[in-house]
């Protein structure tokens, strides 16, 4: 069991730092760009993973996170890093209580203890910082060590021969041999890589 396993705040924090990093390099033009996610533009991602950071915060918060936007709501062009900020200043307040990490919560996926809650935030923002990198920079130095942790919890949270049709993660797919891991967290969760 890994650092990351005991208590996964530190690689959430780390997550959205580096989330952070690239959302202060998205431009307008890239924001109206497409994403990889079909049908999704970049602001609707950035505005996607952002909201995903406040759902989990109100998870830690005592509250049901479906009962929550699943997006961010409107944030000006400029303002996308600030926005990430905040998300990150309410997510660490949101867990700061050590007891959190072994109590159950209701998260957007089911039932979770608060350590599993935060591994899938990690993987969410693995896995989303890459698809972000794919419009802002696809040439982006991510935190390969992160990526571990976001690959090792996707691997447990949405394992290969669990996956719904129709469900947010398509059947995995083949990446090149010596893909970095993040191009392997996004095989791992059905995109092309």
């Amino acid at each position: 069991m890994t650092s990351a396993d005991d208590d996964p705040r530190p690689a959430v924090l780390r997550a959205i730092d580096q989330l952070e990093q690239l959302a202060a390099r998205l431009t307008p033009e890239q924001l109206d760009g497409a994403s990889v996610l079909p049908g999704w533009d970049t602001r609707r991602l950035i505005s996607h993973i952002v909201g995903d950071i406040h759902r989990i915060a109100y998870a830690g918060e005592g509250g049901r996170p479906r009962d929550v936007a699943a997006m961010a709501g409107e944030i000006a062009d400029d303002d996308w890093a600030d926005a990430v900020r905040r998300a990150r200043v309410r997510a660490d307040a949101a867990w700061a209580d050590d007891a959190k990490l072994g109590r159950p919560f209701t998260v957007a996926w089911g039932e979770a203890t608060g350590a599993m809650a935060l591994r899938g935030l990690v993987m969410e923002l693995g896995t989303h910082t890459w698809d972000l990198a794919q419009s802002v920079d696809p040439e982006a130095d991510l935190d390969a060590e992160l990526g571990a942790i976001a690959l090792a919890a996707a691997r447990q949270i949405a394992p290969a021969d669990h996956r719904l049709p129709g469900g947010p993660f398509g059947p995995v797919q083949p990446v090149p041999a010596g893909a970095g891991v993040y191009d392997q967290l996004a095989g791992w969760l059905g995109r092309k890589v």
